[in-house]
């Protein structure tokens, strides 16, 4: 037992998907200096959804699709982490609507079956939002919503999803842990 909370193959895969996209595509502060200000490039994107299993090939409209899904996620993250579930769930069936995503079982490179959820159309941010969007409902129609965060560490911004087994995460990296237990650390001295 490693001590932490397990989702789903599907959703894990998903929400660590979109916690990357929503990192690096979204400008705001990643500890104390600027993310996501600068363009990304097909190869970065390309970077964040690769898999051992999965080699996307990503053109510049790409970049800029998933960069605008990528500031929506991050509206729903930021509204699980303040505890507006209603924002987040508005935000969420948007992206369901508009995807339309559907599910299917997809042959597993190692065997066995894996189930995806693809868009209405085979473009790479539609197969992607749809399969966000479907991970953050199940994590949203659970009782994992607040498990989707937004770091504590001031002026950071970055999100993440709390797969700790006492759902006592509150930073986006130890990085910004360790600055923040330092900052009280001198404070008190």
């Amino acid at each position: 037992m490693t001590g932490q909370i397990h989702f789903d193959s599907h959703v894990t895969v998903v929400t660590e998907v979109a916690c990357r996209l929503v990192n690096t595509l979204t400008p705001g502060y990643d500890g104390v200096t600027p993310a996501g200000s600068e363009a990304a490039t097909p190869a970065v994107v390309r970077e964040l959804l690769e898999r051992p299993d999965y080699h996307p090939r990503v053109a510049r409209h790409d970049v800029t699709e998933l960069t605008e899904l990528a500031a929506r996620v991050r509206t729903v993250f930021v509204a699980a982490n303040d505890g507006d579930l209603a924002a987040a769930v508005g935000i969420v069936n948007e992206l369901l609507e508009e995807t339309a995503a559907s599910p299917r079982l997809d042959q597993a490179a190692g065997g066995g079956w894996t189930l995806h959820f693809h868009g209405h159309d085979p473009s790479l941010a539609v197969g992607w939002g749809a399969g966000i969007a479907v991970g953050l409902a199940l994590a949203i129609g659970s009782d994992l919503a607040g498990r989707l965060g937004v770091c504590a560490a001031r002026p950071c911004d970055r999100v993440y999803v709390d797969t700790s087994r006492n759902s006592g995460r509150r930073f986006c990296s130890t990085r910004c842990q360790n600055r923040m237990k330092a900052a009280a650390h001198r404070s008190r001295a």
